[in-house]
């Protein structure tokens, strides 16, 4: 269904009197260029046609996670109506309120309650006007399927779309409470994602998939390297081939054609020189450097005495773990589509934040928000690193010179070079055991990977965590080589990876089972259930490690979401390679909305967790980026997928939480621990690679 086809078949077009971001050029003028929080207007979420179809508009986007369905089952549960009755549509700016951005697992614990309170309110004034109409009270009415008919005679009803006639709902109710979990109908049943049908018959339009009539392809000249500066270029070549058009914008030189195989042909005739990059660094040299580069540390947390604990201090133990830099890789590359039309630009761009990007677009072109509409189709992948979207700035650019719709779409090279990388870090441990065995002090030290989950879970009496610099900027300029940003859980990767391989390291010095261990520090009950709900699924049998079995564990609160994880692996000491044969998760999410979804969520993030862990690795030397494709920069493959069970913890009494990226934190201290299990040797960096695992038994 197109987006006229669904304002037409929801009865959307005749509703937008007040809308607060409307295509009607009266209501065009009440836009403002920034919109700092959710409106408080239900209207601005729902509209219900005639015919009792819900118009549901989020500026949240789809790329992937099941937004599309949850939401939807959010609003049809609040409002008493079944899920097929809901259309959603995602991330159109002049059509959908204001959003932040898809990105933090915020769609669910965040937006998904601002959602509810529209639906329930909604619903209210919907019975409230249908007492009315039918002469009932409104304690003596039920809802079903968007109809509206009294508890004692089923005959007396009247539809949604009967009481709204395609107008809009004026009136407001104050302090609606949304539905208790117990009267849940539709929220935590297994249900097909909306989105579904169209991905696996091809019908799902992405952004490359929009060519508005007259659109030209642009390929992009881009340095050698990093920091590379441009100092001439010649165009003569290129502009003599049929059909092509070169644009010189400033620092943007394009080659465009109707083709896009044209324009990168042109592309390749464009002659042009470059001052070398200043930059220096290689993965050889990059953990040096960011220590001596990264800002002051500042400290985020500290507990007890450190120095007074030194006394009951029996064994210290202190490791440094090293991250290097890895892609977002998502299967999509960014792509935009720019088009000018009587002083407005429309974008259509792959983006994790539609709002962010007219922002930028607005700014960047000196325009106001009216003036600015971004659409985002559905995203193939982000994992967060489809925020900020220069390609939608890049296409307008040069859509405004070209006269006409200009398509930027980054090839595989271009994706790999521009990309915001997960930023390489290092994360230093210190902790001490008292004579029975417990933790007494702990320090934690991140440099440049940034501040989630640096802090512990455990309940140990002397505390410090410290981080200097972070992926989301404000680093002394050089500290890291190419742009860094959000990689799906950012930082907490990282930190959690040291932080439960630490575990391990102290568990075995103690001489107690890795389980028990935590166990024995753990004082969140959820935690705890969730621990020893995995334990019973996994069939742990509790030694002190390590055993030679191949067992790991990890655990981590993140944002809330409790997960414990364990996994068997398989090492081949002569190659070094690691089998990963079984993961088990057991998952605290609080109110689950959609299962099926979560547990994909979950799925997908052991695959990219034992992407981080064993495989993923961006190599560079001199500002140069050397893995330019899949041939270099290895993914898991199917044949390397272990067995994957995932355990969603029913838990009513809490909130929904967010599920898109609180698996994946565990995962390179999971697979680290089951190594160390198997082989007895600890590995301080990731990836895992076999020649690192070789490095580390010949050790």
């Amino acid at each position: 269904m197109n987006r006229r086809t669904f304002l037409q078949t929801t009865g959307a077009v005749g509703l937008f009197v007040s809308f607060p971001i409307s295509l009607r050029s009266q209501e065009s003028e009440k836009i403002p260029s920034e919109v700092p929080e959710y409106p408080k207007d239900f209207n601005a979420y729902l509209k219900i046609g005639p015919d009792g179809r819900v118009g549901c508009f989020v500026g949240k986007i789809e790329m992937g996670q099941g937004n599309m369905t949850a939401l939807a089952m959010l609003a049809a549960e609040e409002l008493n109506v079944s899920l097929d009755q809901v259309d959603m549509l995602m991330g159109d700016t002049d059509l959908c309120p204001w959003d932040g951005g898809t990105w933090g697992s915020l769609s669910i614990w965040q937006f998904g309650p601002v959602l509810r309170g529209a639906a329930a309110e909604t619903k209210a004034v919907l019975v409230q006007m249908a007492s009315e109409k039918l002469g009932i009270a409104a304690e003596r009415l039920q809802v079903k399927d968007g109809v509206v008919s009294s508890l004692g005679d089923a005959s007396r009803k009247v539809t949604y779309g009967e009481l709204v006639q395609g107008k809009q709902i004026e009136r407001h109710l104050k302090d609606v409470k949304v539905k208790p979990v117990a009267e849940f109908t539709l929220v935590g049943k297994e249900v097909p994602r909306k989105d579904g049908r169209l991905k696996v018959t091809g019908g799902a339009k992405y952004t490359a998939d929009i060519v508005p009539e007259g659109t030209l392809h642009a390929a992009i000249l881009r340095p050698p390297a990093h920091g590379a500066k441009l100092l001439s270029v010649d165009v003569s070549a290129a502009e003599k081939l049929p059909g092509v058009r070169v644009i010189q914008a400033g620092d943007l030189v394009a080659a465009l054609h109707a083709r896009s195989d044209q324009a990168r042909e042109a592309l390749g005739r464009i002659k042009a020189t470059f001052q070398p990059s200043p930059s220096a660094l290689s993965n050889g040299t990059i953990f040096e450097h960011l220590l001596k580069a990264a800002p002051p540390a500042k400290q985020l947390a500290a507990k007890g005495d450190l120095k007074a604990s030194e006394a009951a201090t029996i064994h210290k133990v202190e490791a440094t773990y090293l991250d290097n830099y890895i892609a977002h890789a998502p299967m999509e590359p960014h792509a935009a589509v720019a088009r000018w039309d009587k002083g407005k630009l429309t974008v259509w761009a792959s983006t994790q934040a539609p709002f962010l990007l007219r922002s930028i677009l607005t700014k960047a072109l000196g325009l106001t928000a009216r003036n600015v509409r971004v659409i985002t189709p559905f995203v193939g992948g982000g994992f967060g690193g489809k925020g900020m979207a220069p390609q939608g700035v890049e296409a307008a650019r040069l859509a405004k010179v070209a006269g006409c719709p200009v398509a930027v779409v980054w090839d595989r090279r271009e994706e790999f070079f521009l990309d915001t990388f997960r930023p390489a870090g290092v994360v230093k441990v210190r902790a001490g055991l008292d004579q029975g065995g417990r933790i007494v002090t702990w320090e934690h030290h991140a440099t440049g990977v940034g501040e989630s989950e640096a802090e512990t879970m455990y309940d140990i009496p002397h505390q410090r965590i410290t981080s200097a610099g972070s992926w989301m900027g404000g680093n002394p300029a050089g500290m890291h080589p190419f742009g860094v940003g959000a990689w799906r859980a950012p930082a907490a990767n990282s930190n959690v990876f040291a932080k439960e391989s630490h575990m391990d390291v102290l568990a075995a010095k103690a001489g107690v089972d890795p389980v028990a261990f935590r166990l024995s520090h753990l004082k969140e009950p959820r935690m705890i259930v969730a621990l020893e709900t995995v334990e019973k699924a996994f069939g742990w049998t509790r030694k002190p490690g390590p055993t030679g079995r191949g067992f790991g564990v990890a655990c981590a609160n993140h944002r809330d979401t409790m997960v414990a994880a364990m996994a068997e692996v398989a090492v081949d000491k002569k190659t070094g390679v690691v089998k990963v044969k079984r993961v088990v998760l057991a998952q605290d999410m609080g109110v689950v909305v959609h299962p099926d979804g979560a547990r994909q969520q979950v799925e997908g993030c052991v695959v990219m967790g034992l992407g981080y862990s064993l495989l993923e690795e961006i190599r560079f030397k001199n500002g140069q980026v050397l893995d330019e494709n899949f041939d270099t920069y290895q993914l898991p493959r199917f044949s390397q997928m272990p067995t994957i069970e995932t355990i969603l913890i029913p838990n009513p009494n809490v909130p929904a939480q967010g599920g898109g990226e609180p698996a994946i934190v565990v995962m390179g201290a999971l697979i680290a621990n089951a190594i160390h299990d198997a082989l007895g040797v600890r590995l301080l960096q990731m990836p895992m690679t076999p020649e690192r695992i070789k490095q580390a038994l010949k050790a």
